[in-house]
């Protein structure tokens, strides 16, 4: 494992291996006792798409790693002024021990790595989020202490995280149910991994088929960053793509997860979101954790 560029490319013996690690670190962490594994190195994060979690959690990260974070804003750093991204990425390796990027492109990101001679971690892609699926595969197992067998549904847009639920959850032997509307399905690619794999995967248009059974709800808002132009049309496709109380009705006592932010009222309701808030921030303290594992094992 050399970089992290997409969940793809991992074994699901790898994301074991990232999943163990976060939880020693978490462990090791909540017990004041101190892992400065990357002392002394520098992580350059580059943010051409604003965060409040990537950020965070990297900087804080890196930090008690023993490391040191370096913010880079796309609008403020030569990457926005259209130097070349392989320029960048070997000025980088020379400077910095790893970079992490929240972008738009997929292909922004690889051909990061591929110039790059230290790893690369993507924080966000248009096409994925693999951070963000660690740290929901971690809060998943914390709570039934295991991933195979277990009916994860993923309902509303087939974005990036939809492409990384399936394949991430189908790569830890678990069932997963995707429920789109018509026109808004996950990525291509995400859909030949998932027909190639041999796995447990269905996509509907039926939110009720998805959720029937489910361990494990998942959600996200229907337009994301970079689609606000498109968000009355698409309040208008998804206005039946709602996680509410009769959908969970039809689950296995699901929990829920929530990449945030939240608009309550439109993909999960504020009953449903606040009954199921300790998971759902569970969930977000978990990318603090996946992601130090992450850079460890890559960094290190």
């Amino acid at each position: 494992m050399k970089h992290l560029l997409k969940l793809m490319d991992l074994s699901g013996q790898e994301i074991k291996q990232i999943l163990d690690l976060a939880d020693q670190l978490k462990y090791n962490q909540k017990h004041g006792i101190a892992h400065e594994s990357l002392k002394g190195k520098t992580l350059a994060m580059i943010f051409e798409k604003n965060s409040t979690r990537t950020r965070v959690s990297f900087e804080t990260g890196i930090y008690q790693l023993g490391g040191q974070p370096i913010f880079l804003s796309g609008s403020e750093s030569q990457i926005g002024r259209g130097e070349p991204i392989q320029d960048t990425a070997r000025v980088l390796s020379r400077y910095c021990h790893g970079i992490m990027i929240r972008t738009f492109a997929q292909e922004t990101v690889d051909q990061l790595a591929e110039w790059s001679t230290i790893p690369v971690i993507n924080g966000l892609t248009d096409f994925a989020h693999p951070c963000q699926v660690l740290a929901d595969l971690m809060t998943i197992r914390e709570k039934f202490s295991k991933l195979s067998g277990l009916k994860i549904c993923y309902i509303g847009d087939g974005n990036n995280m939809a492409n990384s639920i399936i394949i991430g959850g189908l790569k830890c032997g678990m069932s997963v149910t995707v429920a789109c509307p018509e026109g808004y399905e996950p990525h291509p690619k995400a859909m030949e991994y998932a027909l190639r794999s041999g796995g447990d995967f269905t996509l509907t248009m039926d939110i009720r088929k998805a959720a029937e059974g489910a361990d494990v709800v998942f959600t996200d808002v229907w337009a994301s960053m970079g689609m606000e132009k498109e968000v009355q049309a698409r309040q208008r496709a998804f206005k039946s793509f709602c996680v509410d109380a009769e959908i969970m009705k039809l689950t296995n006592g699901a929990m829920v997860q929530h990449c945030l932010p939240a608009h309550r009222g439109e993909e999960i309701t504020e009953e449903v979101f606040e009954a199921h808030a300790s998971e759902i921030f569970e969930e977000a303290e978990n990318r603090l954790h996946a992601q130090k594992a992450i850079m460890e094992i890559l960094m290190k």
